[in-house]
Order: C-alpha cells, then structure tokens, then sequence
C-alpha cells in the first residue's frame, strides 16, 4: 500500500477514514499555543490533515501559520471550515520537497502517517526547515498498533533515538 499517495490521503478524507482525526484542535497543543509570548512566529503545520490547530493558532492572533498538506481533499475541508484563511498560507505539496524557514513545527499525526522506514528522513527535513533557534512541538503516539497501515506508533526510546 502506498501511504504517501495523494490519492490514499484523499479518500481517506472523501470516506472520513481518519479516525484519529478528534474534530478540534488537541488540548495539550492549544495550551502549549496559549503560552506563547508572540503572535508573529512563522508556524507549519506539515499533513495539517483538517487544519484543527492551524484555524486555532488563526483565530488566536497567530498571523504566519502555514498548513501543509498535499491532500486537496483535506484543504477543502479546512477551506470550508475556515474559508476566511488566508489562501498564500495554505501550501498543498509534499512535506519533503518543501522549502521554508519556520520558529515552530507542530506535529500532530503527521509523524504517525508516514512509514517507519521515513522517520529519519522526516527529522532531517524537519532540521532543514527549523531556524536556528527554531523548535518542534507536537504530540505521538507512545505505543505500536497491531495492524499494518497509519496511523503507525512508535515508543519513546524510539523517539529519542530520532
């Protein structure tokens, strides 16, 4: 199965597939957004999915919030919820081609979408595009499910070994 398809992340949206989409911006995420001293950060949000944390940091005075997602049927979704976003920070592409620089990378269930095998490959990038002071926040998943295909776990040593 190619779960880096386009076409596999937009029917997974087209046939809401994924379950671990909760409908509202993660609560550990909006605390940690609400502690933040300025609303000028440049903030992406990669495989943004429905954008729930992106629309939070949006209507919460954040004004450089990027959602990066290459399912369009994702970003329609968002733009249906959130049709007043500004359209030059929606990027539908692929995480690994991005290019950008950012203070803050949100991971909320990017990480768990992609094989295992890419999560070096994912850290790296994710170096590439942080400024130098920059940071990653996010949430994953602390434990391995017993089925192939996303969302994929991990474990803590795992982690930080990445």
């Amino acid at each position: 199965m190619d779960w880096l398809s386009k076409d596999y992340w937009d029917t997974q949206y087209l046939q809401t597939k994924t379950g671990w989409n909760i409908g509202y911006a993660s609560p550990p995420l909006t605390a940690y957004f609400d502690q933040l001293s300025s609303k000028n950060l440049r903030i992406l949000i990669p495989g943004a999915g429905q954008g729930w944390e992106v629309e939070y940091l949006y209507k919460n005075g954040f004004s450089k919030d990027y959602m990066l997602d290459f399912s369009e049927e994702s970003i329609r979704l968002f733009k249906k919820r959130c049709p007043e976003f500004p359209d030059d920070q929606i990027i539908c592409g692929d995480f690994f081609s991005h290019n950008g620089q950012y203070d803050l990378i949100v991971e909320q269930t990017f990480l768990s979408s992609l094989d295992p095998k890419l999560r070096p490959i994912y850290v790296e990038k994710l170096h590439e595009l942080l400024l130098p002071c920059g940071k990653i926040v996010g949430l994953v998943f602390n434990h391995e499910f017993g089925f192939e295909g996303p969302p994929f776990g991990g474990t803590e040593e795992e982690y930080h070994r990445l």
